[in-house]
């Protein structure tokens, strides 16, 4: 566990910020509530009203505050601060600490993504102090990495407090250029359950690994079936849902039949592409192809699903208020699409209009010596405090 950092009696740049919120490991099997602590006592000595809500077993946190009316409407600035883990990764120098080097800022989370919360939690005393007509709420978040139930739990907590934005930018890195649309994700845990046995005497037990490469067979063809025939989205790379699997696990020693096998699969849906559809067609396909001859040999053979995390996509209108603000005060005149999934789909879900724009390079999330450009920090810094102009207007 990282010491405590004091808190700062004068206003920080956001590498000074950044460089705090890096030294709590909040790989996301660790608690958060370190890390949420020094935002909370940051937030007290501003003077901001925030609320916190847990998870279940009370180790992880979100945080809402509100600087300007406390009140329902406005804008939020989004972002999680769990990190994927740094095991078997070859850094050049400690993870958890922040360190600077040819414009750039190296520490795990700096990208992804708590170099723009550290921008966010940088500009607070500045924001509090400017007479905001308009709330601007800041969501930290947990469990982004993993099923999202940061998000989910925010949002039950707005719809029980009523203090709900209008409009939200998640700020995952994009280099600081407005997205807006991303890939819907469902992840399921597929397990074959068969019937030990010999390995000499093949028709006396059920492979569960020779059952299990059935349904990885389907979904590589599946995978090349979407890249031959689509449907096709334009501004996505790639254009199509992606079907892939990801794990594999099965079997005991090479003489025994194995009983059991387990894959982890996921699709990756375009809009309009439904991947809960998708999944029940492999499990019709199982079903009818399968299935039969496995409880041929034993009645309880067969699959189970499981699934582990449903993200629905996110898509903004090019025509939206909120696109044409983003692009403002960006300066971009163009916007994109991307792969990678994002809380954005969630809280669109919930009825808050959505867009992504962030600091930082996507390629550098989740890598060794991952980093964040020190101009990506003050672009970023920029667009906080001429939205906060917007909000004052």
């Amino acid at each position: 566990m990282p010491p405590r950092t004091d808190i700062p009696s004068r206003s920080v740049t956001a590498t000074e910020m950044l460089a705090r919120l890096v030294s709590f490991d909040t790989t996301s099997r660790n608690s958060n509530l370190d890390l949420i602590g020094f935002v909370r006592d940051w937030l007290d000595a501003c003077g901001v009203a925030y609320r916190v809500s847990h998870d279940p077993t009370g180790r992880k946190a979100n945080l809402h505050a509100i600087i300007g009316p406390r009140a329902a409407g406005g804008i939020a600035l989004s972002g999680h601060v769990d990190t994927v883990p740094v095991d078997g990764q070859a850094w050049s120098s400690d993870a958890f600490t922040l360190r600077a080097a040819d414009e750039r800022l190296y520490g795990r989370g700096s990208t992804d993504m708590k170099g723009f919360l550290a921008c966010c939690l940088a500009a607070v005393p500045a924001l509090h102090a400017r007479p905001l007509k308009r709330p601007l709420h800041l969501f930290i978040t947990y469990d982004e990495e993993t099923d999202m139930g940061g998000a989910r739990r925010l949002i039950a907590d707005m719809a029980e407090s009523g203090l709900r934005p209008d409009w939200c930018i998640v700020g995952e890195p994009s280099l600081m250029q407005p997205i807006l649309a991303h890939k819907g994700r469902l992840a399921l845990r597929l397990t074959a359950r068969g019937l030990p046995g010999h390995s000499s005497q093949p028709a006396a037990g059920v492979n569960a690994v020779h059952a299990i490469a059935e349904a990885i067979a389907w979904i590589a063809a599946e995978q090349r079936r979407f890249a031959r025939e689509g449907p096709f989205a334009g501004g996505f790379d790639p254009p199509h849902t992606t079907p892939h699997v990801g794990t594999v696990e099965g079997g005991t020693v090479l003489n025994m039949i194995p009983e059991r096998a387990t894959c982890m699969m996921e699709w990756r849906a375009i809009p309009g592409d439904d991947p809960g559809a998708e999944m029940e067609r492999l499990r019709d396909y199982l079903t009818r192809n399968v299935e039969p001859a496995m409880r041929a040999v034993h009645p309880r053979a067969g699959f189970d699903f499981e699934i582990v995390d449903d993200i629905p996509g996110m898509a903004l209108d090019a025509g939206h208020e909120l696109t044409a603000l983003v692009k403002q005060l960006t300066g971009s005149n163009s916007t994109g699409k991307v792969s990678y999934g994002t809380e954005g789909g969630l809280y669109q879900e919930a009825g808050i209009a959505t867009i992504v724009c962030g600091p930082g390079f996507i390629a550098q999330a989740h890598q060794p010596d991952e980093f964040v450009a020190q101009s990506e920090l003050d672009a970023c810094d920029a667009f906080i405090h001429r939205l906060a102009d917007r909000l004052a207007a």
